[in-house]
């Protein structure tokens, strides 16, 4: 039987894909990609959208009637300077849900933990739904749910890597360790990443460079749509155990002997 709803903040989504919104081709291109892959949360970089919707803009491409925006503090270096994005994205009317980002190194893009905490702790002072980017680290990870993140965003690997989950040991210590969803966020390459995070008992999974840097975003995005449904439902289901030898798919028990022919 299928799956619950993913519950964020109190609020239920359907589908447990969160789709990103840059590195199209064009709006249109990424509004076809968001249908295929049955998304209900697509993330939006604040620095990188004209707030003032004076002229074309990718929120013009956006179903917002049926897709929540979950706006993100791409670019941020310092806790001060992801708040105060936050706030702008507020004002503006992209609702009270960030997608946080606080990085430490320009190279790997990798969060700065300190700075990441400081910004949480803050802005869920300030009643935002707090979604926070962080590494594969347990430790950190129950110290944002501690500082009372609505989930948090462990990286499969390097942003825009594309090289899947590099470490589902970790992943699965803070699926043990934290109440709060889990949402493998960054490193995602192809359909089959997206299910084994799912298999491993992730949450959900955010995306964006695999779908919009794929020689065919469309089909991608439909791809990812399955590979996430049909790795939460491995997952609820339960795998069998691994052996390092043959098990008969036929058991031989209770099956009568024969006698030999003549």
């Amino acid at each position: 039987m299928w799956d619950e709803s993913l519950i964020l903040a109190g609020r239920s989504f359907r589908s447990r894909l969160i789709v990103g919104t840059g590195k199209y081709s064009s709006f249109e291109v990424m509004r076809r990609c968001h249908e295929a892959s049955g998304t209900e949360m697509v993330t939006v970089a604040v620095r990188r959208v004209d707030l003032s919707r004076q002229g074309e803009s990718l929120l013009d491409y956006i179903d917002v009637g049926r897709i929540t925006l979950l706006p993100n503090t791409a670019g941020c270096y310092t806790a001060e300077e992801a708040v105060r994005t936050a706030y702008l994205a507020r004002e503006a009317g992209l609702g009270d849900f960030v997608k946080l980002e606080v990085i430490g190194d320009e190279k790997t893009l990798f969060p700065d933990v300190q700075g990441l905490l400081e910004a949480t702790k803050t802005l869920v002072r300030e009643g935002f739904i707090v979604l926070p980017y962080t590494n594969d680290d347990p430790v950190v990870a129950k110290r944002l749910e501690d500082s009372g993140a609505a989930a948090v965003m462990p990286l499969a690997a390097p942003i825009g890597s594309g090289l899947g989950v590099r470490n589902p040991y970790n992943l699965r210590i803070i699926l043990e360790t934290i109440s709060v969803p889990v949402i493998v966020d960054a490193g995602v390459g192809t359909a089959s990443d997206a299910a084994i995070a799912m298999e491993l008992g992730a949450h959900g999974v955010l995306m964006n460079t695999a779908i919009a840097g794929a020689k065919d975003p469309e089909a991608m995005a439909e791809a990812m749509k399955l590979a996430i449904e049909a790795g939460r439902l491995a997952y609820k289901a339960g795998r069998i155990p691994r052996k390092l030898y043959a098990s008969a798919s036929s058991p031989l028990e209770g099956m009568p002997d024969w006698a030999p022919l003549p």
